[in-house]
């Protein structure tokens, strides 16, 4: 995973609420154990006509929003089943962070395990966001603060291992390896029942 400390970028709005995961990456790309691959496929009913043709007034086919790492999204983003090739595919098109009022709990839970940022902020923040498409934000995970292009630094809340992880680009298995000298030592010394 890449680290994540502080990056700037434009966002990319959309207004939609409660985008379930089978919205964000369709049931039939889920044959890939794979994370690379996975950017054609984010919100692929969306962004393709049946022919595979790019439907121009989509957000992501519009040429301004290409580049941009931060995507705000309607309330309740991330609903319905688990899958992880969610914020796989969100990853794999380019985006570092989600803004949102808020996320369903295993999407967030599998963002912030796989190195994507799941960013709340509160009804009125999101309005601004929403009501302005393309604004330059500045994410901020050592101070968990959001930059708005007005000056107001908004804080949103993480949890600390995550937040940990996310700056040090591990996953928790990484976590763990990390830990190895000190877990030998705690088995070595542990007194084993006989």
């Amino acid at each position: 995973m890449e680290p994540i400390t502080t990056f700037t970028s434009r966002t990319v709005v959309l207004p939609l609420d409660d985008v379930d995961t089978d919205q964000i990456i369709p049931a039939r790309f889920l044959v890939t154990t794979g994370r690379e691959g996975l950017a054609e496929a984010a919100f692929a009913d969306w962004r393709y006509d049946a022919d595979g043709n790019p439907i121009a007034d989509f957000v992501l086919n519009q040429p301004e929003t290409k580049g941009a790492t931060v995507l705000v999204a309607g309330n309740n983003f991330g609903c319905g089943s688990s899958r992880e090739h969610a914020p796989w595919s969100l990853l794999d098109y380019g985006f570092r962070a989600v803004i949102s009022t808020d996320f369903a709990d295993i999407f967030r839970s599998n963002s912030l395990k796989n190195g994507l940022l799941p960013i709340v902020v509160d009804q009125d923040v999101h309005a601004w966001l929403l009501a302005n498409p393309s604004a330059e934000v500045t994410v901020n995970l050592d101070t968990t603060e959001l930059g708005l292009p007005d000056g107001r630094q908004v804080s949103f809340p993480i949890d600390r291992f995550a937040r940990y992880c996310l700056m040090n680009g591990i996953d928790q298995l990484g976590y763990l390896l990390t830990q190895t000298d000190a877990i030998g030592e705690y088995e070595k010394n542990r007194a084993w029942p006989v």
